[in-house]
């Protein structure tokens, strides 16, 4: 798994070649001990939960840099070097 982008105390990640158990572009998203996966597309939460208001900011980071996020899980599922997008500031 490699990080993408740290803000706010959350950490943002993509796993190489994951496209296997939710098979739509996605991220995870850890903050203290809680881990969400959440869907590129539209945000959705595929697995896991995140304190409310982490999770809004997250879902904000994800619409402001949707096409990056895209243009990564391309890379990942491919087994390709991914690159590092800017927090939320």
């Amino acid at each position: 798994m490699a990080t993408i982008s740290m803000f706010y105390g959350i950490i943002i990640s993509m796993m190489y070649m994951d496209n296997k158990q939710h098979a739509l572009p996605h991220i995870h998203a850890d903050y203290q001990g809680q881990s969400v996966v959440l869907s590129i597309p539209d945000g959705d939460i595929l697995a896991g939960a995140l304190d409310s208001r982490k999770l809004k900011l997250v879902r904000a980071w994800i619409e402001i840099h949707h096409e990056a996020l895209l243009a990564d899980w391309e890379l990942a599922v491919n087994g390709k070097t991914i690159f590092t997008i800017d927090p939320l500031r």
